[in-house]
């Protein structure tokens, strides 16, 4: 096992969480059409919370069961950070647990 599945799926449980706290976490599962997007990050068909629920969360979740490689590098907390900008909510910590995926995933020294 890769050194960085511990720190990430704690990680991942985080950001689910603070995504819930804040009220963005869905009980519906999205539309399957909004599902087939090509853009970063689905812009064109869903939120940037939609896209951490439906999209990162179990993707990410899948490659840990699997034991498959994860991703060599990350920028989502810069995404988090243009999307929250204009609302008024407290997402702090929300970013600050997308900070540590993206360090985590771009550190080599965690494999």
């Amino acid at each position: 096992m890769n050194n960085s599945h511990i720190p990430i799926a704690e990680t991942l449980m985080d950001i689910e969480k603070e995504l819930r706290n804040l009220r963005l976490w869905e009980f519906e599962m999205i539309a399957g059409e909004a599902l087939l997007s090509v853009q970063p990050f689905a812009v064109d068909t869903m939120t940037f919370p939609q896209w951490l629920q439906f999209i990162f969360l179990p993707r990410m979740y899948f490659l840990l069961d699997e034991q498959l490689p994860l991703p060599s590098n990350s920028a989502i907390a810069p995404m988090a950070e243009q999307y929250f900008s204009g609302l008024n909510l407290h997402s702090v910590l929300l970013i600050t647990h997308l900070q540590k995926i993206d360090k985590i995933l771009t550190d080599k020294s965690y494999s």
